[in-house]
């Protein structure tokens, strides 16, 4: 992938490399970033977390006259794939399960926050047994002529006429008093699920691809690992702070004194202490290369301007000129924003 290339550009990059039939997706991943200084492990995480990224806030390609292709509509929790013919003509959903697979076969970030009806049909269950809830449903103005049947009350001239005119395009009969929770869980199952079956088939046949999918079809437990719920892999600063070493006292070789160490390490502190999930998941993908929190990672106080990052070794280095917290916090937030675009030291 070319960083020095249109968002456009790189999105048609990383289409393009999981476009392929018949690979060994479990095969070793060495990955280069043309026209960045950035080499090792750091550049894999960056590209896995560059593919997860892209499944939940969508490709800058315009298909259909639309600036951004999302995958995936609807809400964080109640994501369900996007209805559109053309994506699955194009074989995306099938790109979107090699690019999940992949990811979690190399230790990658997971895609949080599908809909647990669309999990469910994803792994054989059948739509009729799915929990589904009106937030499942991505068309809003479907969803709030399926909730006129939600209630008891009877119904206006114009609502039953709003009703009955989805119901009978989607081949339901007339609605009675009788089977008005019937059509009501119809019209749902159908809104959520019936439209994008083709969808699900294709994602499951690109996870199928993987080696995952024998994973996951024998270790059922490895479902919530794959796809988390919704905030399920926020990051706790807590634990954050708990996983990092941080600079020694007693180093003889450090560029500050130890005055200075304490001060830039607590501005650090309270960075991370009052972060928000979206600052916080932003710092570690710019501290390892992806959002996903390791077991150790380190901070050095070093003479420079902005923070850099050595993602291969997972260590964070801060410079010592920092006089207050609001010019930390400002060239912090400025050098974790760098983490979509690219990064010089990896």
């Amino acid at each position: 992938m070319d960083i020095r290339s249109s968002p456009t550009e790189q999105d048609m990059a990383l289409i393009s490399f999981y476009k392929p039939p018949n690979v060994e997706w479990g095969r070793p991943l060495n990955c280069r970033l043309e026209g960045d200084t950035a080499i090792g492990q750091g550049v894999t995480r960056f590209f896995l977390s560059s593919c997860i990224e892209k499944l939940k806030s969508g490709f800058s390609i315009n298909f259909a006259n639309a600036d951004v292709t999302r995958l995936f509509d609807g809400e964080p929790g109640h994501l369900v794939p996007s209805a559109s013919h053309f994506l699955v003509e194009s074989d995306l959903f099938m790109v979107a399960g090699r690019m999940l697979g992949h990811s979690f076969l190399h230790g990658g970030p997971s895609l949080s926050g599908l809909s647990p009806a669309v999990v469910h049909v994803l792994l054989g269950g059948s739509p009729e047994t799915a929990t589904l809830t009106l937030e499942d449903c991505p068309d809003l103005d479907i969803r709030e002529i399926i909730r006129l049947l939600g209630g008891e009350s009877t119904l206006s001239e114009k609502d039953a006429a709003s009703v009955q005119e989805l119901a009978y395009a989607w081949d339901l009969p007339s609605i009675t008093e009788t089977n008005r929770r019937w059509i009501f869980e119809k019209l749902l199952i159908h809104a959520v699920i019936g439209r994008v079956t083709r969808q699900i088939k294709q994602l499951r046949r690109g996870l199928k691809e993987t080696p995952m999918w024998t994973v996951l079809t024998q270790r059922p437990d490895t479902v919530d690992r794959l796809l988390p719920k919704e905030g399920s892999g926020n990051i706790n600063p807590e634990v954050l702070l708990q996983r990092i070493t941080w600079p020694r006292e007693d180093d003889e070789d450090a560029d500050y004194s130890v005055a200075t160490i304490c001060c830039i390490t607590g501005y650090l502190r309270q960075f991370i202490a009052h972060a928000t999930p979206t600052e916080l998941t932003d710092l570690v993908k710019f501290w390892t290369g992806w959002e996903i929190l390791p077991r150790s990672l380190s901070v050095e106080v070093v003479t420079g301007r902005y923070p850099t990052a050595s993602t291969c070794f997972e260590a964070l280095r801060v410079p010592g000129h920092y006089k207050d917290y609001t010019s930390f916090r400002t060239d912090v937030l400025a050098s974790i924003s760098s983490c979509q675009t690219g990064f010089g030291l990896v």
